[in-house]
């Protein structure tokens, strides 16, 4: 997935799953499966039920996405 093909949403977690994969439900109350990405991993930044994040969807299948940031 490339950054320019990308379209950024906001949404909160709402279930852990195995291997830094997220369920995540947009503002618009959709959820998504979500993993994060290669900084965030790099960085050992945590994710847990409840954080609100920002998140990459793919535009070829909008079910799927990359947590990009997690809000304080």
């Amino acid at each position: 997935m490339a950054k320019e093909n990308g379209v950024e949403v906001e949404g909160r977690v709402i279930e852990t799953l195995p291997n830094a994969t997220f369920r995540v439900e947009l503002d618009n109350e959709h959820k998504v499966l979500a993993h994060i990405s290669g900084r965030m991993r790099r960085n050992y930044i945590k994710i847990l039920t409840g954080d609100r994040v920002l998140l990459e969807l793919n535009v070829n299948d909008l079910s799927r996405g990359r947590i990009l940031y997690r809000y304080k």
